[in-house]
């Protein structure tokens, strides 16, 4: 199911809030592009790419998360490179960014903004 907004912004469903088990994420193919959706507290969630850019692997929706501080991360299953999860940097070098999308539940879907 797709809602289109814009000829630049599609917000695409997919899953239901519950099937993304509390701080935990999901993957899913959107446009060709694997994004990560995270499940940080019971309403609040985050979508990012799913490729992590130090091993060239699609892994972060497997990653572990957590907090440094008062900022949500992820950190890679693989060698724990850990990314911020509003703005996507890496935390131990904010040069290096993946990409970030919006996310909204609605009537207990989750959509993500393509």
């Amino acid at each position: 199911m797709t809602q289109t907004l814009t000829r630049e912004a599609t917000w695409v469903q997919i899953c239901t809030l519950n099937d993304i088990v509390l701080h935990a994420g999901v993957a899913a193919k959107v446009n060709g592009k694997q994004i990560a959706i995270f499940r940080v507290e019971e309403n609040l969630l985050y979508a990012i790419s799913n490729f992590d850019p130090f091993t060239r692997a699609n892994v972060l929706s497997r990653g572990i998360i957590g907090t440094r501080g008062d900022v949500y991360k992820v950190a890679s299953p693989l060698l724990k490179h850990s990314f911020n999860l509003q703005t996507g940097e890496y935390l131990d070098d904010p040069s290096v960014t993946i990409p970030t999308y919006e996310v909204r539940v609605e009537d207990g879907k989750v959509w993500v903004r393509a």
